[in-house]
């Protein structure tokens, strides 16, 4: 993966072929500080975590915890109020808003709980979007989208509007659209939480099988049965990282 030129790498004197093996995500002692009025609330303080390439976490914890936080800090949404942030081994901290986006777009997928979809688009015009903005030919956008509206079941549903598509079905294109420029992290916030049973392990089983094919996965959730699927599972509580550990299997 191509990233922008100018950025500073994780350790200047670090071997090239380290660098290429360096993790998705490094962060080192990050805060997110608001200022309310005289208090000043600590929605991350001091976070350091580390996710290798292939990872899938699920992150947990109450309401307030800084789940939200934390995911709008990797996918660049938000910038941190101190500390460094490290993706694909080359420091973000201090980017211009251009730059993010570059590195939103190239990187970064995401998935959230209300869809996102435009909703004048089709499900075809919604996953070609991604395409459409990194300067994609015709046919080279409609043989990728061809072949995800297959994967994920859609084809027969691929000239509907979002309101014309069930709830699963919206999602599905979420995360076709998310998982179309095949980014190294997939960000996922609370994907079932708008779906019935049926339609949330559908849109599960396809978020699995992408992390097996090598997408980076994190999943913030308070569904403690999704969050129990992942191999790895991080729990907050007030800005920090009380609980990150690894479990013998994955999903099961």
């Amino acid at each position: 993966m191509v990233l922008a030129s100018g950025l500073r790498p994780d350790s200047e004197s670090r071997p090239d072929s380290e660098s290429r093996s360096a993790p998705v995500v490094r962060l080192s002692q990050l805060n997110r500080y608001f200022q309310l009025g005289d208090q000043t609330v600590k929605a991350l303080d001091g976070v350091d975590l580390v996710i290798e390439t292939g990872d899938y976490l699920s992150v947990m914890g109450p309401s307030g915890s800084g789940k939200s936080t934390l995911l709008n800090v990797l996918g660049l949404l938000d910038r941190p109020t101190s500390g460094d942030y490290f993706l694909n081994g080359r420091l973000t901290t201090g980017l211009s808003e251009s730059e993010l986006a570059h590195h939103r777009q190239i990187a970064i997928g995401f998935v959230f709980q209300s869809y996102h979809l435009i909703p004048r688009l089709s499900a075809r015009g919604n996953m070609e979007l991604p395409l459409v903005l990194a300067g994609w030919s015709p046919a080279q956008r409609r043989q990728r989208v061809d072949e995800m509206l297959d994967r994920l079941q859609l084809s027969a549903r691929a000239d509907h509007l979002p309101r014309q598509l069930s709830g699963g079905q919206r999602q599905r294109v979420a995360i076709g659209r998310a998982v179309m420029l095949k980014p190294s992290i997939l960000l996922a916030d609370e994907p079932t939480g708008n779906l019935d049973t049926h339609s949330g392990a559908e849109v599960v089983r396809i978020l699995e099988e992408l992390n097996q094919e090598g997408i980076t996965l994190v999943v913030v959730t308070h569904d403690q049965a999704l969050g129990a699927r992942a191999a790895r599972q991080l729990r907050m509580v007030d800005g920090r990282i009380v609980m990150d550990q690894r479990v013998d299997s994955g999903a099961t």
